[in-house]
């Protein structure tokens, strides 16, 4: 990446839900150092939006007064700029060569989005951003991870609660059963133990809404494939359930429960099975993951399986769509900061070794204290992070282009741990 690059960071769309979140991490988290600028349509919502954050960190200089020096120059405070730019490629080129990554806040992504994408793979800029648009996700890998690997670009989507977490504790048991095993991993079983949130956003609920009504039934259901994002074909002897599992939607793992749909399995398993075949020399050749929810027993597992199955079958109406538009947050609102603080979450995972052995790895990441919104600023705040330090490293692990949250390795698990999330794994011997 070039030196010259005028910005560090410049944070997409801060005016928006998730938006302010990130940008609040990086002020009350990130070096004093970093040269940043906030960016977006409306230069007198940002300016709102850095008065505020001049409030959470009063060192920092005044956001809007611009400052020049060397990259190497560590000494000095850094200001926010305050960059107008509209969604078009012309500005948007602009802006991806004045910076070295951006973190896009600007959803609904597969509406607003694909610009942002296209210009900072050109200009060989890196990128993250926090959609859970699986489709979307797919139109951009199928067109621009060659283009942003040929320059030096690493594009990082779903840095969120979709999906980093699941993809990170999947990368931290593969991981240990390398390291303590000396073997790769055959499956992963993940769950959502516990997951309470204060509410979606509008942002969200728009997004979900967006893309039942702007992406075909046989582009939706392309993308629930779990391999759908994959780097090579899958695996031939991928592992099968049982018809009563298929039929009922529930099924009891072993050192999990009860599991039954999870609402987020094809975002977290298209995303881990990416990173599983962008880096088959950890993972394995037969590796494969599966996502569910926990429940406290059968009878709710069948309750909530066959009630998502119909709340989302009523979504494809367009009346019933109108219905919750009407009902729900606009965009760039949401639950209150104080609403969220009693918001946590707990994936928990189970590993099975490449070999024969009765031995197993289980894995638990928890975060808890604030919304899970404020958790996604923080896991795309550090993500940027980890790329700006660490830009060579992630390349050479993961090949460059459009890769994933564990491409960022044990680097980005140590700052999530120095943020609040925590990550144990532990080896079960029978």
């Amino acid at each position: 990446m070039e030196s010259s690059r005028e910005f560090d960071i410049v944070v997409l769309g801060p005016t928006g839900y998730t938006g302010k979140y990130c940008a609040e991490h990086i002020v009350t988290h990130l070096p004093t150092n970093l040269k940043w600028a906030l960016a977006g349509r409306s230069t007198k919502k940002i300016e709102g939006v850095a008065q505020e954050l001049k409030k959470l960190n009063p060192d920092r200089l005044d956001p809007g007064k611009t400052m020049y020096w060397c990259l190497w120059s560590g000494s000095a405070d850094a200001s926010i700029e305050i960059i107008s730019v509209q969604l078009n490629k012309e500005e948007l080129r602009s802006l991806a060569e004045r910076t070295k990554l951006i973190i896009n806040c600007v959803g609904p992504y597969h509406i607003y989005s694909t610009p942002v994408v296209e210009a900072c793979a050109n200009a060989g800029t890196h990128y993250v951003d926090a959609t859970g648009e699986t489709p979307w996700v797919k139109q951009t890998v199928d067109k621009y991870h060659g283009t942003a690997k040929s320059n030096g670009a690493i594009i990082i989507h779903c840095v969120g609660i979709e999906s980093a977490p699941a993809d990170m504790l999947a990368y931290a048991l593969v991981k240990e059963v390398r390291e303590k095993m000396s073997c790769q991993t055959k499956e992963i079983t993940g769950s959502i133990y516990e997951f309470k949130s204060s509410g979606a956003s509008g942002g969200t609920l728009a997004s979900i809404l967006t893309c039942i009504e702007d992406f075909s039934g046989s582009q939706l259901l392309e993308s629930t494939k779990p391999f759908a994002l994959a780097a090579s074909p899958p695996p031939k002897d991928i592992p099968s359930e049982s018809f009563v599992a298929r039929i009922l939607g529930v099924r009891t793992v072993r050192d999990l429960g009860t599991l039954t749909k999870s609402p987020t399995d094809f975002c977290d398993m298209t995303i881990i099975h990416r990173s599983s075949t962008l880096m088959p020399e950890l993972y394995g050749p037969r590796f494969y993951f599966r996502q569910f929810l926990n429940v406290r027993n059968t009878f709710i597992g069948i309750l909530w399986n066959y009630a998502f199955l119909v709340g989302t079958a009523f979504l494809i109406l367009a009346p019933v769509r109108w219905l919750v538009k009407k009902a729900i947050y606009a965009p760039g609102s949401g639950p209150t900061t104080e609403s969220g603080r009693n918001d946590r979450c707990e994936y928990r995972a189970i590993a099975t070794p490449d070999q024969d052995t009765p031995k197993r790895v289980l894995g638990k990441l928890k975060y808890a204290g604030s919304s899970m919104y404020h958790f996604t600023g923080v896991l795309m705040a550090e993500a940027a992070m980890v790329i700006l330090e660490n830009e060579e490293k992630v390349k050479r692990v993961s090949g460059g282009g459009i890769v994933t949250p564990a491409s960022l390795g044990q680097e980005y698990l140590d700052r999530l741990e120095n943020n609040g999330c925590r990550v144990e794994t532990q080896v079960l011997e029978n």
